[in-house]
């Protein structure tokens, strides 16, 4: 098979989200993908990898390697190879921040703190899979107990001026404090800023964090304030790549690439 145009292809299927990418090979980003994950993971991931090569201007037969990740890794039969989410995630900090850093990625149904050195090697990794506090799927939950749109929580959480602190990280017991407050008269914007702290908060109770944090994670990608609050916390800047939801894929294909 002659290919005319080489692409490299990273499949990230997560618990929430599936998303492809294509890099050429100078390692630029020419097309991706984001859907709901849903149940047929198989499904999801093609569909991804034909949005993907269609931004990108390729076909299949362009693709020189595909290699998936994620928790639906298994699922996809049109890679060559897998790789562990961890080493996926990274891959793809690293490549835009090589240095010494803690990443804060926050999904949609875990979030995970994972160090590395000088040299991009793991040092340290800590995951929360028992609980859906500190992940998206808390904060999805939230907006359906307040009725207002997850994609509308960012905005609103940026107009609080007296932030409700909630006393729970359970996501049962949120909810009726949530509620509580509403009662109360609270004002909603004031509950969703408490809300995000909530997040932020068992997060970095995870783990110390080094001098250069990066965060991650389709709840960061549209929860930009998030950030805001997180450097706010712990008092230094913290670097986000240019497409966070996607660090994943963009890991797996940069091991398609290296392969």
């Amino acid at each position: 098979m002659t290919v005319s145009k080489p692409v490299f292809v990273g499949i990230d299927i997560g618990a929430s989200r599936a998303k492809a990418v294509v890099l050429d090979g100078d390692k630029n980003l020419l097309g991706f993908a984001v859907e709901k994950s849903g149940t047929d993971f198989l499904a999801v991931a093609d569909r991804c990898l034909t949005t993907s090569l269609k931004m990108a201007g390729v076909s299949r037969n362009n693709v020189v390697k595909a290699i998936s990740t994620g928790y639906g890794r298994n699922n996809v039969s049109f890679t060559q190879e897998t790789k562990t989410e961890i080493g996926c995630h990274s891959k793809g900090c690293f490549f835009y921040f090589p240095w010494p850093i803690t990443i804060i990625d926050i999904g949609g149904q875990d979030n995970k703190i994972i160090k590395l050195d000088e040299k991009g090697r793991r040092t340290g990794f800590k995951m929360n899979r028992k609980c859906a506090a500190g992940t998206g799927a808390f904060l999805e939950e939230m907006s359906l107990r307040l009725n207002i749109p997850i994609e509308e929580m960012d905005a609103l959480a940026r107009q609080s001026r007296e932030m409700v602190k909630l006393g729970s990280f359970c996501t049962v017991f949120s909810a009726t404090e949530v509620l509580e407050n509403i009662r109360q008269g609270k004002k909603v914007t004031d509950i969703i800023k408490g809300l995000f702290f909530s997040v932020i908060k068992r997060v970095l109770e995870m783990e110390a964090l080094t001098e250069k944090v990066v965060m991650t994670g389709g709840v960061v990608a549209h929860n930009p304030f998030l950030v805001t609050m997180t450097e706010e916390i712990i008092g230094k800047k913290i670097l986000v790549p240019p497409y966070p939801q996607l660090t994943g894929a963009i890991g797996a294909a940069l091991y398609a690439m290296e392969d």
